[in-house]
């Protein structure tokens, strides 16, 4: 059997964390398995389902580097996604099919006596479910005015079992699931109807989800015995947990996968990071997007919650960096700098961050703190109140005559303008950071730097002594 999985957000916002996991373990299953990985958009919730949301979560999609297989030819507008809202009439044409089956029925129960329904079963203890009173009634005895819901003849005797991927034989007596709807008065198919019809349609052979979707799969499992489709195999994964242990929230920090990526993390970093909740390859903590692939398995994935770490996700993003190239990483780095520069940058100025970024490199844990570390490169910076504290009317007296001597070198180079400085310390009788640390306030307006005597360099003879002159 050839693995078929799909990701299916509603658009309803921004791609979050937990949902990114979800997306990303389906991805890798397939890929382990040779299959395919389908993108749908639960896109039935026409007030909040826009346009902008679904681009939201593709580009989202599309940064973590998890690309999907689908482009279904009988979607509308040409999108590359499953619509499930443009699925709408073989949802409805599936659930009057069961009524011809017997295996649904018309219910007139208006809301007001629903409601009363339901108020006495509260008053009596009683679970508060749909009683079944249309289940047996013919559509004679339908009051006149009431637009009829479809429900679902759920078996009433009897155990449904789900065999989880995850979770291992999870059991539920049918007596628990009441007459679900399938497409309510004004014609429209539920969410519970629709998921089941695409996912056949689809040829979805494994459902992978978040377990807050547990109650949902015993339910939609009635309406595939219903229909006599196979039942998919099921994967329900555990929560994502904030540090308190609470569930991962806006509390917590950022739940939109987007801002990460404006925060600098890499995308290889996410990965890596939303692979170890709940998954476990030995003690491996560093894994390639390659022995992700070879690696997966259901048989890896715990039951128990993930709590959500900060701490080892910057260390990962840390390692990420420190792999790239130089290039690739000011390729990475260059729109952050771009944003706190205000202005493009040029070529020249990209190969000059890429020629500082081996000393910024190791100092670094996000994009970000690059752009930080980087920025004096390309504009002049004010004097923060360390770098002040530094440029004393002694200090600057020494880079005055500093900047004649820096003036007359032959060549420059950052041996030769550290050499430069060592013979001026030791011949004014002062520590090295006597002058080092001023030249470092006069031409960063920082406490901190990079390595001063490189970064001199970096910035050019004519920029250094501007910067001087300036001080």
């Amino acid at each position: 059997m050839s693995v078929v999985v799909r990701f299916a957000p509603s658009p309803t916002g921004f791609l979050h964390i937990g949902g990114a996991r979800t997306a990303l373990f389906n991805w890798l299953f397939a890929r382990h398995h040779g299959g395919q990985f389908l993108m749908r958009v639960e896109d039935t919730d026409r007030k909040r389902s826009t346009p902008e949301s679904v681009q939201t979560i593709l580009d989202g999609m599309t940064w973590l580097g998890l690309d999907w297989d689908n482009n279904d030819p009988q979607a509308h507008d040409g999108k590359n996604y499953y619509s499930q809202f443009d699925k709408r009439a073989r949802h409805v044409e599936v659930a009057k099919e069961m009524v011809e089956k017997g295996k649904a029925y018309y219910c007139y129960a208006t809301p007001e006596e629903l409601t009363a329904m339901r108020a006495e079963q509260k008053e009596k203890g009683l679970p508060q479910r749909y009683d079944g009173r249309w289940r047996n009634r013919p559509a004679s005895e339908a009051p006149e005015g009431v637009d009829p819901v479809i429900r679902l003849k759920a078996p009433q005797e009897g155990e449904t079992i789900i065999d989880d991927q995850v979770m291992g034989n999870i059991t539920v007596q049918n007596a628990q699931l009441d007459d679900m709807v399938l497409v309510r008065g004004d014609g429209t198919p539920t969410y519970m109807l629709a998921v089941v019809v695409d996912d056949y349609d689809m040829g979805i052979t494994h459902v992978v989800r978040g377990e807050d979707h547990m109650t949902n799969t015993f339910r939609q499992a009635q309406i595939y015995k219903a229909m006599g489709w196979d039942v998919p195999a099921f994967a329900h994964l555990p929560l994502i947990l904030g540090p308190d242990g609470a569930k991962f929230s806006k509390r917590h920090g950022a739940p939109a996968v987007s801002a990460y990526r404006d925060q600098g993390y890499l995308p290889e970093a996410i990965r890596n990071y939303l692979l170890r909740l709940c998954w476990a390859h030995g003690d491996d903590e560093i894994i390639s997007t390659k022995q992700a692939i070879e690696w997966f398995d259901f048989s890896g994935v715990g039951r128990s919650p993930a709590r959500f770490d900060f701490a080892k996700l910057s260390h990962l993003n840390a390692h990420y960096i420190g792999q790239m190239s130089n290039d690739e990483l000011a390729e990475a780095a260059a729109p952050f700098v771009v944003k706190e520069l205000g202005r493009d940058l040029t070529a020249f100025e990209k190969e000059k961050l890429a020629a500082a970024l081996p000393d910024i490199k190791p100092r670094v844990q996000l994009l970000t703190e690059i752009a930080d570390a980087a920025l004096f490169y390309f504009t002049r910076l004010d004097p923060d109140k360390k770098a002040l504290k530094i440029l004393t009317p002694e200090a600057k007296a020494h880079l005055a005559v500093l900047k004649v001597d820096l003036e007359k070198m032959d060549s420059w180079t950052h041996e030769g303008i550290e050499n430069l400085f060592r013979s001026y310390a030791e011949k004014e009788g002062l520590k090295l950071g006597g002058v080092a640390q001023p030249l470092r306030a006069a031409l960063t307006g920082r406490g901190v730097s990079p390595p001063i005597f490189t970064a001199a360099f970096l910035l050019g003879r004519e920029e250094v002594l501007v910067r001087l002159a300036d001080m």
